[in-house]
């Protein structure tokens, strides 16, 4: 990467690997600041497992009800004041992930077919945690493991009841293993997939200007089923705290 102007083409391209470059920023200019100045206090820690009941109307970010009861001039202040400062578009939660056992199947990607990739994945781990006679315990999940510019891995998660005896691979390459725990804040999406980008670009700004220090774990969970590339699609996002 030679050129300045194509690496922010290219970051703005893939949202991401946009996310994760700002986090990473956002970390290395926190744990240089925080050498002077003490951290700020996080929320209280709400212990909680995901694929809990979210919602049905979208959530103002400052936590002033939903914009649906807002009157059209105040909803349109909002989306102006949202532009100036992302931040304000995206209301965050401290809670618990607790780790449960898991169908898995691990996957790559390009994000110009993130929403069909991810949701051919999903499909094809229910399948086979159907035929195999095994328990759903919750809404799936993606588990992002790695990022660049071009593409992603992931791993397609299941949640289950229990994990079964003496079994640890399903069909089509679908494992038993585990979803991650830890202490994260949980963010939502409501919309189109593919106009996720700016819900992320709003976290990364939310989380810089909080100065809180993340690992490099993020989580989706769908809490409704994809129905085509442009589709409405519920997520609630899950950022690992370090």
């Amino acid at each position: 990467m030679d050129e300045e102007p194509a690496l922010i083409d290219s970051l703005r391209r893939h949202w991401r690997a946009l996310a994760v470059f700002a986090l990473l920023v956002a970390t290395a200019a926190i744990v240089a600041e925080r050498r002077l100045f003490p951290a700020p206090e996080l929320e209280d820690e709400t212990p909680v497992t995901p694929a809990q009941p979210a919602p049905s109307a979208q959530t103002d970010a400052r936590g002033g009800g939903s914009v649906a009861d807002k009157p059209a001039g105040a909803a349109d202040a909002q989306q102006g004041a949202a532009k100036e400062n992302p931040a304000a578009a995206v209301m965050s939660e401290t809670v618990a992930v607790d780790a449960r056992p898991a169908a898995v199947l691990k996957g790559q990607g390009k994000w110009d077919e993130a929403a069909k990739t991810l949701s051919s994945a999903l499909e094809k781990l229910i399948a086979a945690v159907t035929k195999a006679g095994l328990t759903v315990n919750g809404r799936p999940i993606a588990v992002f493991t790695k990022t660049d510019d071009t593409g992603f891995s992931f791993e397609a998660m299941a949640p289950l009841t229990a994990a079964p005896e003496g079994k640890v691979k399903l069909a089509d390459g679908v494992e038993i293993g585990a979803s991650p725990a830890g202490k994260a804040l949980k963010f939502q999406h409501r919309g189109a997939y593919d106009e996720i980008d700016a819900t992320y670009e709003a976290i990364a700004a939310y989380l810089d200007e909080k100065g809180l220090d993340t690992k490099d774990l993020i989580i989706e969970e769908y809490l409704t089923d994809f129905k085509g590339e442009d589709a409405n699609v519920d997520v609630d996002i899950y950022v690992f705290l370090k």
